[in-house]
């Protein structure tokens, strides 16, 4: 077996992986960088780009079928989807996106690239599968995360699939039930019933696109429900019929259904620890079993071991991840020398269709740091999209934007909002949530007339009366 001395071993070549291994070179060259698939990123080949093609798809069809209100007919029988056209421009921008990955990575020392599982024998060595061992004086883990997949569903066999399997298809299926409606299951979701697949989403708990804000929440049911199958609080059972389909018998607040579907998509991710050796390693670990880190330096209970990205169980987003690689990889090359490193105020979007944002402090974090203080303390500035003039002319007035202050300092607290491009809102919300803006001094800052984002106007002139 092949020993290797390295200062830093990187486990991982996401994301994370990749800005924690060009980081730590900042410091030495003695860095390793360990793959157990293949190189090319999680956002790549299965997550936000390809996901985003399949939208974009989706978004052309939708409005095609809808040009009538603003007077404009189409043949609507003309709107037709070749389902392999639709995936082989996915798969073929998708590819495009990873090669882009792959070049970096093959631009880096060949001999310091070693493709195999790791697994750690103790809190310097990490073996890889039976051909090397690496002693490593410090390490970061950046194995990101995989599909969750419960065994009650594993009978169906090659019917269940995971949102990794959809960007292989050579076709659309005819209808698909959904499991999981968080952000990947209502973007898949709506994305399928947009492009003429049957889709039911299933999901427990009321909760939907990750959404915590009670009166977002309600707006967002209202919104989707009206355009797809929800069913948020369902029990469920699974099997296959003769025909070899995915039958799903649910039960929800008194009411039964049957769905039947070419496949049962699921679509929750868990992040990639168990396999790692943890067991071998007196190392702190929370409920999930993943090991505890300080968000700020990203260094676990081991001083010298560091974790990131998906894996971390923090915010599961690209960017966050590439923060997280950075920081991780900057304080494994100057280990000892630990410093906090830059983080973002939180900024979240789903790309359905009208989108959801997240900036901040959420409505269900400021409720548990407030506790009894929180509708003292707290004030709320909404406005609803509906009669918001760009909206309207643009037919797309659905949803609230609801933004959050102390009412103290009058600083913006964070923000939740379902609403048309709200991305863009989310951004400007963002920047000044991080620059600790108040509410008056977002107030002084110029809007336009018309755009949508004088909705953002309205709601933070709410709140600005209530301060």
């Amino acid at each position: 077996m092949k020993q290797i001395k390295a200062d830093v071993a990187v486990i991982g070549a996401g994301t994370a992986g990749m800005g924690a291994f060009r980081n730590a070179l900042r410091f030495t060259d003695n860095v390793y960088l360990i793959e157990n698939n293949v190189y090319g990123t999680t956002c790549a080949r299965v997550g936000c780009m390809p996901s985003k093609l399949m939208i974009a798809a989706a978004e052309a069809r939708h409005h095609a079928l809808h040009t009538d209100p603003f007077g404009v007919h189409l043949d609507k029988s003309s709107v037709r989807v070749d389902g392999a056209e639709v995936m082989n421009r996915v798969k073929s921008e998708r590819d495009r996106f990873v090669g882009f990955v792959v070049e970096d990575v093959m631009a880096w020392d060949e001999s310091k690239r070693i493709m195999g599982h790791a697994k750690f024998i103790d809190e310097h060595t990490v073996q890889v599968d039976d051909h090397t061992q690496i002693r490593a004086d410090r390490i970061v883990i950046a194995t990101g995360s995989r599909p969750v997949v419960f065994p009650q569903w594993q009978a169906l066999g090659d019917k269940l699939i995971v949102n990794d399997d959809v960007f292989s298809w050579d076709t659309l299926p005819e209808s698909v039930a959904v499991f999981g409606p968080g952000v990947i299951g209502l973007e898949l979701g709506q994305a399928l019933k947009r492009l003429g697949v049957r889709v039911e989403i299933f999901g427990l708990g009321g909760l939907l696109g990750g959404i915590s804000d009670p009166v977002v929440l309600q707006e967002a049911v209202e919104i989707f429900g009206a355009e797809m199958t929800l069913h948020l609080d369902a029990q469920t059972e699974t099997q296959l019929t003769a025909e070899g389909k995915v039958q799903v018998r649910w039960t929800q607040e008194g009411e039964r259904g049957t769905f039947t579907a070419d496949y049962l998509l699921a679509t929750g991710r868990r992040p990639n620890v168990d396999n790692l050796g943890l067991e071998n390693l007196p190392i702190e670990l929370d409920a999930r079993g993943v090991p505890v880190a300080d968000p700020h330096t990203m260094q676990t209970s081991i001083p010298h071991i560091f974790i990131a990205g998906d894996a971390s169980n923090q915010l599961p987003l690209l960017h966050e991840a590439a923060d997280q690689g950075k920081i991780a990889g900057d304080n494994a090359g100057r280990f000892p020398n630990v410093q906090a490193g830059l983080r973002r105020s939180l900024l979240g979007v789903v790309f359905t269709h009208p989108q959801i944002a997240t900036v901040g402090a959420r409505f269900a974090t400021l409720q548990a740091q407030y506790g009894e203080r929180f509708e003292r303390d707290v004030v709320i500035g909404q406005v609803s999209f509906r009669n918001q003039g760009r909206s309207r002319v643009m037919l797309v007035n659905k949803g609230v934007l609801r933004v959050y202050a102390d009412k103290a300092t009058e600083r913006l607290l964070g923000a939740e909002a379902i609403g048309p491009a709200v991305e863009h809102l989310a951004h400007l919300l963002a920047w000044a949530h991080q620059m600790h803006m108040t509410i008056p001094q977002m107030l002084e800052m110029p809007f336009y007339h018309p755009v949508i984002e004088e909705g953002l106007r309205t709601a933070l002139r709410d709140a600005a009366a209530k301060l």
